[in-house]
């Protein structure tokens, strides 16, 4: 009896024996941003519609769409791997990542993870719902290294059940990003302008350096301090003021000729284009990397830094 070939094997047998003539000329051209919005909107549809099928229809729809995600899973990983086994090919990967549409399908397949900003986003996205039925809201404010800052307008309930809703938020949180490991909630009323969260006043102890004066700083601005071999880039930002070691996660450029986008609050690496959360230092072109940062405070009108 002969064998039955599926659709699926006879491709993976035909890549298999053509894999050496393929030639960048053969492939189609990318599609134009517009495109893939367009395409993105078109998959959110089909399977929006998956989701309203009967439950047989819907159980088989579903297994499909894994079952495919999985197949492609394997070739994208393989492709990633070999990427970043080349230091040449990890530039390029790196290079293809901040583009969208590679980063949406990377993400999709779980080979990126979004930046912490995001993902805290998506938890408060996701329980929003849940707690405005318990007559409370909240709002991401920031997140800065492992902290989390949120607005939460005054509840029409009681404290336990303000209470309450505050634990169910932390619970979330934790449960979604272990990574973060304090959560704190700032003032519904605007204060003025503060650069800096206080960490302890200089000369409390050892090894805080005056550096330059506030008005130096300006916002989006880049500003280099040398302090010995420690080279810092103090960054003003959102009204507040964060230290970094002058240093690209990426092979260690300094970044202080970097160009800040204001509305997408990031930093970019003037040598290879690395993008930076201003507020954290996480690197959004390659989330495992990480600014080192460094405390920083206002005294008298100056900048302090410890470059422990």
């Amino acid at each position: 009896m002969a064998t039955s070939t599926t659709p699926m094997n006879t491709d993976l047998n035909a890549a298999r024996q053509q894999q050496a003539q393929l030639q960048a000329a053969d492939l189609p051209h990318p599609a134009q941003e517009a495109d893939f919005e367009a395409l993105a909107a078109k998959v959110d549809m089909a399977i929006a519609a998956v989701q309203g099928l009967d439950p047989d229809a819907k159980t088989k729809g579903n297994a499909l769409k894994t079952a495919i995600e999985e197949f492609h899973k394997i070739g994208l990983t393989k492709i990633v791997h070999g990427l970043k086994a080349d230091p040449r090919g990890l530039e390029l990967l790196m290079e293809f990542a901040a583009e969208p549409s590679v980063y949406a399908l990377f993400s999709m397949h779980g080979l990126v993870r979004a930046d912490l900003r995001t993902r805290v986003s998506r938890v408060l996205d996701m329980i929003r719902p849940h707690i405005q039925t318990q007559g409370s809201d909240v709002e991401l404010h920031s997140v800065e290294g492992n902290v989390v800052f949120l607005k939460m307008p005054a509840s029409k309930g009681c404290s336990t059940t303000a209470n309450a809703v505050r634990t169910s938020i932390e619970e979330a949180i934790r449960a979604q990003v272990p990574e973060i490991k304090t959560i704190e909630v700032v003032p519904n009323e605007p204060a003025a302008e503060v650069l800096v969260q206080i960490i302890s006043p200089p000369g409390a102890d050892a090894g805080w350096v005056k550096g330059p004066a506030t008005s130096e700083l300006h916002n989006a601005k880049p500003f280099r301090w040398d302090i010995g071999e420690t080279s810092v880039l103090l960054l003003r930002f959102d009204g507040r003021l964060q230290a970094f070691r002058n240093a690209c996660a990426h092979q260690g450029l300094p970044l202080d000729g970097g160009v800040v986008d204001e509305d997408a609050g990031t930093l970019a690496c003037p040598w290879h284009g690395f993008r930076y959360d201003c507020q954290t230092g996480e690197c959004l072109t390659a989330p495992a990397a990480q600014l080192e940062t460094f405390p920083v405070q206002i005294k008298d009108g100056h900048a302090w830094v410890k470059p422990v």
